[in-house]
């Protein structure tokens, strides 16, 4: 809290004097300046401060955290109130996630804020939803005294942070958060780690932990911005996923939807899923592990991924269209899909879904909402995401699909029986042995990856048949009948027959 300063004449003039003295030295002046002073705020408010300035947007905390109040400014928290004016729900139990108050932060009395005192200091979703009371912090500053959270309640209770306004029927997005792998990445990291694998004491494997636990990847991105659990996530109980702050800022960014990266680059180190999604898209031949592909969409889709066998000249890249500039926001238009749901019989509202599940075609019910189990046929899944992209109607792309995974099954069915013929020397299997099988053999298992069959067909298909041709090259091998074995000039691999 600022305060008025008086300064005696007497002092005051010796300043000037001696200021004086060193303008012949210097060409600049030195100037200092108290800040405003707010108007303290009602008892009722609990603590919490809200604007200095409601006209202006400037909170009391801006006075000082000037950086993070003009990131805050461009976010649509900045104008929550008015987003909820202008929707014609201003209802209370509505204006709660729209104003300060114990929404979003430690405090659990409701009689915070806007709450209780109405006072337009309160409007939007300022610094205090997330950090918490800022009086005592303006009195005695220190360092760590309102620290925000970034977890996103896995269980029931939602007590703090993001997950106390962005869920429900209209907003769900803990709730979908909470079924997708995002929620449980550092379990899966933790159980994956093996003996033999470099690790740190009672954690995953140091190369795994970027993507596999949250703290991590803020980390590895450059974020050092402080928070509760930062310290945290060097075992499996303080570990955790990647929660809303690890994709997005909560300070505000250049990207829409406050996103930490785009989702519309191609380029996958400023790729937002990409940054994950890019791992062993190619063969690692040191390893036994080499010939198995982990987390490849990013360069699948772009059109980069697999072995590409020797003496087969490609120009550029093999993209399919869901890796072009046809679809703009790539992985994102499919995998975070947003519609609303209602019921086929009576026409009312059932549900938003938020897409924050990232499951491009979920298994939905009867209304097309996302069922609970995830394990359907392909005529029970959604393919809502395919339609709004404006490329297929629902039945075009579900045919398409089906088409996609029979001729890719086909292929790699016949690469399997030449995979396994007795004839290939053991030698060629061995880890770190560069071979035709061991390539052949992670164009099979990037093929028959999940979501291959969308994410680029083309290239699946090509690569297949370029394995099944050089393996019979390089070990005397018949394919399979009723293959289709172009010669493999760069045009043919180009156009994926």
């Amino acid at each position: 809290m600022t305060r008025e300063r008086r300064v005696r004449p007497i002092v005051r003039g010796a300043v000037l004097i001696f200021m004086a003295s060193l303008a012949g030295c210097v060409d600049e002046k030195i100037v200092y300046r108290d800040g405003p002073n707010f108007a303290a705020p009602a008892t009722a408010a609990a603590s919490f401060l809200g604007y200095s300035d409601a006209t202006s947007k400037a909170t009391v905390c801006g006075s000082c955290h000037v950086s993070q109040q003009a990131k805050w400014k461009s976010t649509k928290h900045a104008g929550a109130f008015n987003t909820l004016e202008k929707s014609g729900q201003m209802q209370g139990f509505c204006q709660a996630c729209h104003t300060v108050n114990n929404l979003g932060n430690i405090a659990t009395d409701t009689s915070a804020g806007w709450r209780t005192t109405k006072d337009k200091r309160y409007h939007d979703v300022q610094c205090e939803s997330c950090h918490g009371a800022g009086l005592q912090h303006v009195q005695t500053p220190a360092r760590g005294q309102m620290l925000p959270s970034i977890k996103a309640d896995t269980g029931r209770a939602i007590t703090n942070g993001c997950s106390e306004c962005h869920s429900g029927i209209h907003n769900p997005f803990t709730e979908e958060w909470r079924t997708s792998r995002h929620a449980t990445s550092y379990t899966r990291a933790y159980n994956g780690a093996t003996a033999t694998a470099p690790e740190i004491p009672g954690g995953p494997r140091a190369a795994c932990q970027s993507c596999h636990i949250g703290q991590k990847a803020l980390e590895s991105w450059g974020v050092n911005t402080n928070y509760v659990e930062k310290s945290q996530g060097q075992t499996n109980a303080t570990a955790m996923g990647v929660t809303c702050a690890v994709c997005h800022d909560p300070h505000g960014s250049t990207n829409s939807k406050q996103l930490r990266f785009a989702v519309d680059s191609r380029d996958p180190d400023n790729n937002l899923c990409m940054k994950c999604h890019l791992r062993r898209a190619v063969p690692d031949f040191s390893s036994n592990y080499g010939i198995a592909p982990h987390s490849p969409q990013g360069p699948m889709l772009l059109g980069t991924a697999g072995w590409w066998p020797p003496g087969i000249a490609v120009d550029g890249d093999l993209v399919a269209s869901h890796g072009t500039e046809r679809n703009p926001k790539l992985c994102a238009s499919c995998h975070v899909n947003r519609y609303d749901v209602t019921d086929k019989a009576t026409g009312k509202f059932v549900q938003t879904v938020t897409g924050h599940r990232f499951k491009a075609i979920p298994c939905v019910d009867a209304n097309g909402l996302p069922t609970s189990s995830q394990t359907c046929t392909i005529t029970q899944r959604s393919f809502k995401s395919c339609a709004g992209s404006g490329c297929h109607t629902e039945t075009t792309a579900r045919t398409i699909m089906a088409s996609a995974e029979a001729d890719i099954n086909f292929l790699a069915a016949a690469l399997d029986v030449m995979l396994k013929d007795p004839k290939i020397p053991a030698s060629d299997k061995l880890s770190g042995k560069v071979s035709t099988w061991r390539g052949s053999t992670f164009n099979y298992n990037l093929a028959r990856h999940p979501g291959s069959e969308v994410h680029n067909p083309f290239l699946a298909k090509a690569l297949l048949r370029a394995s099944i041709a050089q393996m019979a090259k390089d070990y005397g091998l018949i394919p399979p009948p009723g293959l289709k074995l172009a010669p493999y000039d760069k045009l043919i691999l180009a156009r994926g027959n």
